[in-house]
């Protein structure tokens, strides 16, 4: 499966320009994580890939198939092919884990078998499987509104995972976890790139859990692809001109609000010794992989 998003631009009704000209090619079994300061276009160009924000221009294809020239019911037939996990993990909270988890399936359904929340054995059975590989296979009873923020987000994982995507498109998956959920959440999406065989585009605050677990990282800034390559090549200088536009550190206020606004407002973030967190704190870059 490869996704080529080509030319990719966004402009709000304000004026204000949140996209400007990006290219990228995802594919493989690869996770590519995309960076960037709040306000560089993250969040919408995750969610202009599957046309929950409508782009202004460029194209996305997926296995050669333009998104943006479909109409309503070759895009919700598209999106069966596109996992989305959500930074406020958008459950239906009453109900329980195992029901959240086959909401996932309901692409697949009719609309009588969907109003019933009747399922085919085969995906109940892949949804216990799946429940299995997030660590939540003892919780398919659960309400979900029973559960922490960690439990919340693997339900999510499972969810876009049980749809059977051709992509998985992941979008701030840690900014309201513990720094050791975050990594456990991190490590179980590369996992589930490896294993299953689809690329995963992760859309993060955090650099360091992006060095420590992406294959290739591409920087945003402006609406615009300033970096892209493995975590390797992410130096001080890099990181300096995805987060400040490559301008010299002394010549700017720390924490300087740069570009539009974007859907994943967050904390401004600091860069400092290489690594970015949300928080605004910084932190020294890992010298090692694994968690």
């Amino acid at each position: 499966m490869t996704l080529d998003v080509t030319d990719l631009r966004k402009t709000y009704p304000t004026g204000d320009e949140a996209l400007n000209g990006v290219d990228l090619s995802v594919g493989g079994s690869e996770t590519t994580a995309m960076i960037g300061p709040s306000g560089a276009g993250k969040s919408t160009f995750i969610r202009c890939v599957n046309r929950l924000t409508e782009p202004t221009g460029g194209t996305v294809e997926i296995d050669g198939t333009d998104l943006t020239a479909l109409d309503d019911d070759g895009l919700r037939e598209a999106r069966r092919d596109i996992g989305m996990i959500f930074q406020e993990y958008n459950l239906v909270e009453r109900l329980t884990v195992m029901e959240n988890v086959l909401t996932g399936r309901l692409g697949y359904v009719s609309a009588w078998r969907a109003f019933r929340r009747s399922f085919p054995p085969e995906d109940i059975e892949r949804a216990y499987e799946i429940l299995e590989t997030v660590g939540l296979d003892d919780m398919e009873n659960k309400r979900v509104d029973e559960l922490s923020g960690g439990q919340r987000q693997r339900v999510g994982i499972a969810r876009a995972v049980v749809q059977q995507p051709k992509i998985l498109l992941v979008d701030e998956p840690t900014s309201s976890l513990d720094p050791e959920t975050s990594n456990t959440v991190m490590r179980l999406l590369t996992e589930i790139a490896a294993e299953r065989e689809v690329p995963v585009l992760i859309n993060i605050h955090e650099v360091d859990l992006a060095v420590e677990h992406a294959d290739r990282i591409v920087g945003l800034h402006d609406g615009e692809v300033v970096f892209e390559g493995s975590a390797d090549e992410l130096g001080d200088d890099t990181l300096d001109r995805v987060y400040r536009g490559g301008d010299p550190p002394e010549s700017r206020a720390p924490n300087a609000s740069e570009g539009p606004a974007d859907d994943d407002a967050a904390d401004e973030s600091v860069v400092r010794n290489g690594v970015v967190s949300a928080d605004g704190r910084a932190s020294e870059r890992p010298t090692s992989g694994g968690s």
